[in-house]
C-alpha cells in the first residue's frame, strides 16, 4: 500500500516538473506535424493483459524526392 502511494507520489511530481517541456514539445509537434499530438497504442502488460499506452505522434512517412514512400 505504501509503495503503491509513493509510486503515485513519484509520479505526481514528476509530471509537475516535466510538464514545460512536455507541453514545448506538443507545441512543436502540432506545429510541424498538426493534430493530432498524442496517440494511443495497445500494448501487452503484465501476464498478457492489455493496456492503453498515450504517445507523442512523431513518426513521419518519409518520401523521396518523387514522392514515394522510403
Amino acid at each position: 500500500m505504501i509503495k503503491r502511494a509513493l509510486d503515485i507520489l513519484g509520479a505526481a511530481i514528476g509530471l509537475i516538473v516535466f510538464s514545460p517541456i512536455l507541453i514545448v514539445i506538443s507545441v512543436m509537434i502540432k506545429r510541424e506535424m498538426g493534430s493530432p499530438v498524442l496517440f494511443q497504442q495497445t500494448r501487452p502488460g503484465r501476464e498478457g493483459k492489455p493496456f492503453q499506452m498515450i504517445k507523442f505522434r512523431t513518426m513521419r512517412d518519409a518520401i523521396d524526392a518523387d514522392g514515394r514512400q522510403l
